[in-house]
């Protein structure tokens, strides 16, 4: 019988953290004020703006996908787009959820290395989208880390929140992985924020270890005015607010999060380092975070298939992801390692 095997198909797959854990039983013990006015939520809130080191709104939604199409239908109007990579999140695998809260705003696709936006890309679509048969640009959404698993710099942002404004655009992020950007980078979070020209960041705690809820983080308050509502109506008010605050107060206190990404991100390093070494087998993108691309063969691919291990093609023809996270440990990808080697 074959035991299937999911340590490296997603960061997704991952236990919750010994942190969030013990955070969420606490919040377990007694009775406590529904809807957002307990005292987990307003911790959390406060944290962040510690981490941040800004006066900012503060918002939790269940998921991620919630997170980016709530946030930009907050930034965009029916009639507006939203400019984003061919491969990011929101176009590949979100459902359409963008389209479908902001009431119609179109994803414009441009292309770029490892995932990141061509900025020049981006100025020749702009100059394409200005009149009034086309949909009015209202933002741009760049994911930090990427879906390729490479990280924006400091200047890069900043680059592009330029761009932005002289466009009088929003800068949108996807932070579903931000954790790992900011142990990559090993950078303030605010250098890489509303620093840089972001307007709002969706901070993910899925992926770093919480078991469920991510982080809407608008740095001007003004843009979030009565974003609540939206929320409400959207079904992403929780009324045991507590219960998705609680794992993310673990995760804030004491850096566990930055730990969680740290851990990862090596894990990652370690891996690539031994598919070079040990199978001949290099990475298809600098390895920056958590993620590790390969090429494989259908031989190769099939062969782990069969002995149970499970990941994804994430491109065409033979470009497979190997995800690390917060738990991935020396012994599992020796294992890995060992039927690589015996197939190949």
């Amino acid at each position: 019988m074959i035991v299937e095997r999911h340590e490296f198909a997603s960061d997704n797959v991952a236990p919750i953290c010994p942190e969030a854990w013990a955070a969420l039983q606490e919040a377990n013990v007694h009775y406590a004020p529904s809807y957002g006015e307990d005292r987990w939520t307003a911790r959390v809130c406060g944290r962040v703006r510690e981490i941040f080191e800004t006066d900012c709104d503060v918002y939790f939604v269940f998921t991620g996908t919630a997170a980016n199409a709530l946030s930009l239908a907050q930034l965009c109007k029916s009639f507006q787009s939203v400019i984003c990579h061919q491969y990011s999140h929101m176009q590949t695998d979100e459902c359409g959820a963008p389209e479908f809260f902001t009431g119609g705003s179109k994803l414009l696709l441009v292309g770029g290395a490892g995932g990141k936006i061509d900025i020049g890309q981006v100025e020749a679509l702009l100059a394409r989208h200005n009149d009034l048969h086309s949909h009015k640009p209202g933002a741009i959404s760049i994911a930090q880390a990427t879906e390729f698993g490479t990280v924006y710099a400091r200047d890069e942002i900043a680059a592009i929140a330029h761009l932005a404004r002289t466009h009088q655009l929003f800068l949108h992020v996807d932070g579903a992985r931000f954790a790992n950007a900011i142990v990559s980078l090993n950078c303030a979070p605010k250098a890489i924020t509303w620093e840089a020209g972001v307007d709002v960041l969706c901070f993910g705690g899925t992926k770093n270890g919480a078991a469920v809820g991510e982080l809407l983080i608008f740095f001007d308050k003004k843009i979030s005015r009565e974003f609540e509502y939206r929320a409400k109506q959207a079904g992403q008010l929780g009324s045991k607010m507590r219960f998705l605050a609680a794992p993310w107060l673990g995760l804030l206190t004491g850096d566990a999060w930055l730990w969680n990404a740290h851990h990862s991100n090596r894990a990652a390093r370690d891996l690539a380092s031994r598919l070079r070494k040990e199978a001949g087998i290099d990475s298809v993108f600098p390895v920056e975070a958590n993620a590790v691309f390969v090429s494989m063969d259908e031989r190769l691919a099939s062969g782990l298939h069969a002995r149970g291990w499970r990941f994804y093609k994430f491109a065409e023809p033979n470009v497979y992801r190997l995800m690390c996270s917060w738990s991935t440990t020396e012994e599992e990808i020796s294992s890995l390692l060992a039927d690589v080697v015996a197939i190949k």
